[in-house]
């Protein structure tokens, strides 16, 4: 196979990253199941992702899968505020140019993630807001700061930030029986802190598309006081008429097989409401994650893959549907580096992993062959190319 070899430029950040690319990572002939996800992405005009954990990069082989199935890239943890602030006033960027500098040896679009979050802050700023040290009026004015700070630190590097992250609540955790506002922003600065972040993100980066980003947001319920994706779907189309700058609505797709999941049609349908209200679409963190048997056996584990792979296609054929789902971005791309792996979803630590395209050891599963499929084999007049999104003004 020929190959095409890309050497990261001088510089600590980009040190030890080279990476050598197969050619299907920039054209494709042939066999579908030789060419990359981004290049078959490529023929629809959408991004296809993955979130990369900085520390795995010295590894070559998840270097090389990185750097060639994938056309978009996002920080895992290396852009949270506890990492990029971890003390008041000073500024750790080590761990994200280094991030960065991958992403533009590889000629790949980034994902800022995330301005706006409830979790992973510093502790002196949790703990001035609690002890009373930091007053609400002075807290507003950190978080400007920070937004501006980090903003323009990145200007004209980040294709898309996510802004604010994860403010409403769940179905099954909402007071009074309807969805509502959560976390440590909305509890210390009510709802106004949405428009504030969309806005002061666009007075520092003109050119950066802004995401409010989301769970559970995948397909719409009925439509009542607890379904989220309504609710979401109301916040955004309320700030909007007011002129807030949201450009695009990312649902993270954190799936199980535990659960009925949706079909196709579930996921474009939401795609395309969305869509309706003017901004963009985008699959921002995608996993598929199994309760794991206690026995591991071919009549165990092949229901649970075959399972898996039919809710990474469902979510892939739902993006492709909309010409306004403009990426598509998996929340790590192996077993070895997934977050499932420690995380309880209520069945303890760890019950329910193995969530990702590839294994452990790097091999391809059946759901990143389904999603290859699906970009090999889609076309006119049902797939067509993105309708590119422009920064709201």
């Amino acid at each position: 196979m020929r190959r095409i070899t890309m050497t990261l430029a001088a510089g600590a950040a980009a040190a030890a990253l080279a990476v050598t690319l197969p050619a299907s990572a920039r054209w494709h002939t042939g066999d579908p199941q030789d060419q990359s996800l981004r290049a078959l992405a490529a023929d629809h005009g959408l991004y296809v992702g993955t979130a990369i954990d900085v520390g795995a990069l010295s590894d070559p082989t998840y270097s090389q899968i990185a750097a060639s199935q994938f056309s978009t890239v996002t920080a895992e943890n290396a852009m949270k505020w506890e990492t990029i602030e971890p003390e008041r006033g000073v500024y750790n960027w080590a761990p994200a140019e280094q991030f960065m500098a991958f992403a533009k040896a590889h000629d790949q679009k980034v994902r800022g993630h995330v301005l706006v979050w409830q979790n992973q802050l510093p502790a002196w700023l949790t703990e001035g807001v609690a002890d009373g040290s930091i007053s609400k009026a002075e807290l507003r004015g950190i978080l400007h700061d920070y937004i501006t700070a980090v903003v323009t630190h990145f200007q004209g590097r980040i294709w898309q930030w996510d802004v604010v992250n994860e403010a409403v609540t769940d179905p099954w955790d909402s007071p009074d029986g309807h969805i509502t506002y959560k976390g440590f922003w909305y509890e210390n600065l009510g709802a106004g802190y949405i428009a504030d972040a969309f806005r002061w993100a666009r007075a520092a980066d003109r050119q950066a598309l802004l995401t409010y980003n989301d769970y559970n947001i995948d397909a719409f319920g009925d439509g009542g006081p607890l379904d989220k994706t309504q609710f979401v779907y109301d916040m955004v189309k309320d700030l909007r008429a007011q002129g807030v700058p949201i450009d695009v609505v990312g649902s993270q797709a954190h799936l199980s097989t535990r659960y009925g999941n949706y079909s196709p049609f579930q996921i474009a349908d939401a795609q395309q409401k969305f869509a309706s209200l003017g901004v963009a679409t985008a699959l921002t963190e995608v996993d598929v994650r199994n309760l794991m048997p206690a026995e591991q056996t071919g009549d165990t584990m092949n229901p649970l893959l075959q399972a898996q792979a039919y809710d990474y296609s469902a979510l892939m054929q739902g993006c492709l549907a909309s010409r306004h789902c403009i990426s598509y971005t998996v929340w790590g791309f192996d077993d070895g580096h997934s977050w499932t792996n420690t995380w309880d979803f209520g069945a303890g630590a760890g019950a329910e992993a193995m969530a990702t395209l590839y294994t452990a050891d790097y091999q391809p599963k059946l759901a990143y062959r389904a999603i290859q499929a699906d970009l090999a084999f889609t076309g006119a007049p049902q797939v067509l190319s993105r309708i590119p999104q422009h920064p709201t003004r």
